[in-house]
């Protein structure tokens, strides 16, 4: 098994055509790559959803204004490229940024694209429009956008509040599309229409997504695959045993590390990777609901948590112990190993940990006699299930009778918007690793993906201070505070992270997996099969 997990830094140059980047490998046109997903999204309108199982099949439909260079595995501010934008630039104030953007580019019905459709995509975001997004996880990465204006047909200026040197990272984004002006959300959602090199093809919830390939695609010789079918295979098992008989070309990540070792076992000649995911298992406690409005019971649970044992049973120790922001060194931003030792919970003396858990729950009126009953929910996909079924039996060690609730994937994400849940286990997949996305869209205030509700005025300012820096080591030192005090405010408490592995065979050629993100790529314009 190949094992890549080391950090690549791009020297990316803002003004080269992404069009031109890629292998320099004899390509053969052709072929309808096959792959597979776990899970059935509740839509394909990347916008409206938060889960892989949405955004990667239908990812290839689309185009960004810039997107993080696909042959690069490590995301970084050096690796992001033009694409719709042929070029970018910032004012002398940091707070205008303008795109010079591609001409001769129509969306898949033929209309053209222009700026206009730009602004329409971003005053969506922003909920300006009169159309509206049913669900809108990303509202909060813009609310520092004040507008975005036009000059003509091909030019697009962002305006700022306030100077933010990374919003060009939210752009890049694979949850950053741009979405046609003519084409109303609703309709998105079930058949959506980009300028992607594929087109999209068909939705069938709980079956397959199909997406083909545009033969009139503005980047001249791509794609090379005449087209990507996704079947959907909840049972992971029985999805690895297709791929290793031959009928899939491509495993859709997810893989666990056992799961990665058995293919390399049975099918040695699998091109295989375990790479880190920036996707954390996390603890969600409502502080509306009694007794969980008691900041010293959610304390007690927060120091029952046996981090360690996470990772060495659902990782064979090949996880990673992480704050908020993915640990080093496959993350840029992620608090050094010594330093997260002294959050709290998160010293390895988890003994001493629970003891103080127990003197607390005792204090509250619970015992070895008188236990706290609770529901834990949790997604009904095992990425999810298994963790949560070692939260179960370390709960008993703070003497709480926890019970699992499995949860489709089409309820999840709305129960977790109507609070409607007393604990759950999460998974929070960071589209970048980019602490504006992560903070905005996940702790502050009023923020749609800030699940628990979780609020606190001072974070919200220590955000912003962090946003407005541009030297990065004074940025690290600010973002390594806001993680200490949302440790200390129990706001959301990361129990780990796990690596997910992805196979391919070996006529696929092109593929890039990401060591740092699973949403940003492949766009598989530059994929092609051997055979």
């Amino acid at each position: 098994m190949t094992q890549k997990l080391r950090a690549i830094t791009a020297a990316g140059v803002c003004f080269v055509a992404l069009g031109m980047a890629g292998p320099a490998l004899a390509q053969k046109p052709g072929g309808i790559l096959k792959s597979y997903s776990i899970d059935s999204p509740a839509s394909v309108s990347i916008h409206e959803e938060v889960t892989v199982f949405s955004t990667r099949p239908v990812i290839g439909v689309f185009n960004n204004l810039v997107i993080y260079d696909q042959h690069v595995k490590q995301n970084s501010m050096q690796s992001i490229v033009p694409e719709l934008a042929k070029s970018w630039a910032w004012d002398e104030d940091g707070t205008r940024l303008t795109f010079k953007l591609h001409e001769g580019v129509k969306w898949h019905d033929g209309k053209p694209f222009t700026a206009r459709d730009v602004k329409c995509t971003w005053d969506l975001l922003q909920g300006k429009g009169s159309e509206k997004l049913r669900i809108n996880p990303r509202k909060a990465w813009y609310r520092n956008l004040d507008e975005v204006t036009i000059n003509g047909d091909h030019e697009a200026i962002f305006v700022l509040k306030r100077p933010q040197p990374a919003f060009i990272a939210l752009l890049a984004s694979g949850f950053s599309p741009v979405y046609p002006c003519h084409v109303a959300p609703k309709d998105m959602r079930q058949h959506p229409i980009g300028t992607g090199p594929f087109k999209f093809v068909e939705f069938k919830p709980n079956e397959s997504i199909k997406v083909t390939r545009n033969p009139d695609y503005w980047k001249k010789g791509r794609p090379y695959l005449d087209g990507i079918e996704y079947t959907i295979i909840r049972n992971v098992s029985t999805a690895v045993l297709a791929f290793v008989s031959g009928r899939f070309d491509m495993t859709l990540g997810g893989l666990t590390v056992p799961l990665t070792r058995d293919i390399t076992r049975q099918l040695p000649q699998a091109v295989c990777e375990l790479n880190p995911t920036n996707v954390s298992r996390n603890l969600l406690l409502n502080p509306d609901v009694a007794p969980f409005d008691k900041p010293e019971l959610r304390r007690a649970i927060a120091l029952s948590l046996d981090r360690k044992a996470f990772v060495d049973i659902i990782t064979e120790g090949q996880g990673n112990l992480g704050g908020v922001m993915l640990p080093p060194p496959d993350g840029v931003w992620g608090l050094p190993a010594d330093m997260l030792a002294t959050l709290p919970g998160y010293g390895p003396d988890v003994t001493k940990n629970r003891e103080e858990a127990r003197a607390i729950m005792k204090k509250l009126g619970y015992g070895p006699d008188k236990r706290l009953a609770v529901k834990v929910a949790t997604r009904d996909i095992s990425p999810f299930r298994d963790p949560a079924v070692i939260l179960l039996d370390q709960l008993k060690e703070i003497y709480i009778s926890a019970e699992l609730e499995p949860v489709d994937t089409t309820q999840w994400f709305p129960r977790l918007n109507r609070k409607d849940y007393t604990v759950a286990l999460n998974l929070t997949g960071n589209g970048i690793d980019e602490p504006d996305q992560n903070f905005y869209e996940n702790y502050v205030c009023g923020a749609e993906g800030n699940y628990n509700k979780y609020c606190n005025a001072e974070v919200d300012r220590m955000v912003d201070r962090q946003s407005m820096e541009a030297d990065q080591n004074k940025r690290k030192a600010m973002i390594w505070e806001i993680e200490r005090k949302l440790a200390e405010d129990g706001a959301r408490p990361i129990i780990f992270y796990a690596p997910a592995g992805t196979c391919w065979q070996p006529h696929l050629k092109g593929v890039t997996m990401m060591s740092n993100s699973i949403y940003n790529g492949p766009r598989m314009e530059d994929a092609w099969l051997d055979k």
